[in-house]
């Protein structure tokens, strides 16, 4: 097991943080169409733009009780994943190639692993409405509810930290 100060190794998964990843490595997971049908709609990126979000990312990261990590598995880039703040509460971010989805419950409690060390009591998971709803999630959840973010809809989950 390798442990380091920037990044984490948790049976073959592995969390880096953003400054450690080449731009052009994360451009095939962020234009990918399969993931992009289940975010909200926006320009395909590229070098400049995915520079500019990478950097937006690892402000969060610099943020009281924020993390967010590149996800590796076996070496490869799967995706991304973190907690961060918005809309006035700690929210949950995991968004993991296609070929990886079964790899997402792990992650999943990775980050509520992070919220814990933080000492967030909640914290809120939003589904673009084009996602099923998750019974692993539902059972987890204090409440499930539709949502409306930045012109969206979501399935959203409110999740007690300290109850998964």
């Amino acid at each position: 097991m390798t442990v380091s100060v920037n990044s984490v190794n948790i049976e073959s998964l592995e969390f880096k943080k953003f400054e450690e990843i080449a731009v052009k490595d994360f451009l095939p997971i962020l234009n990918k169409l399969k993931l992009r049908e289940h975010l909200m709609k926006h320009e395909l990126f590229d070098l400049r733009s995915a520079e500019n979000w990478m950097q937006s990312k690892a402000e969060v990261d610099s943020i009281n009780g924020c993390k967010i990590r590149a996800i590796y598995f076996k070496g490869q880039l799967i995706g991304w994943c973190g907690i961060q703040y918005e809309n006035n509460h700690y929210e949950i971010a995991i968004v993991i190639d296609d070929n990886y989805w079964g790899k997402g419950v792990r992650v999943f409690r990775e980050v509520m692993s992070w919220a814990k060390l933080f000492g967030h009591n909640k914290v809120y998971v939003h589904f673009l409405h084009t996602r099923p709803k998750y019974k692993f999630l539902q059972k987890l959840a204090n409440q499930v509810y539709e949502t409306e973010l930045y012109g969206h809809k979501f399935t959203t989950y409110e999740l007690d930290v300290w109850r998964t």
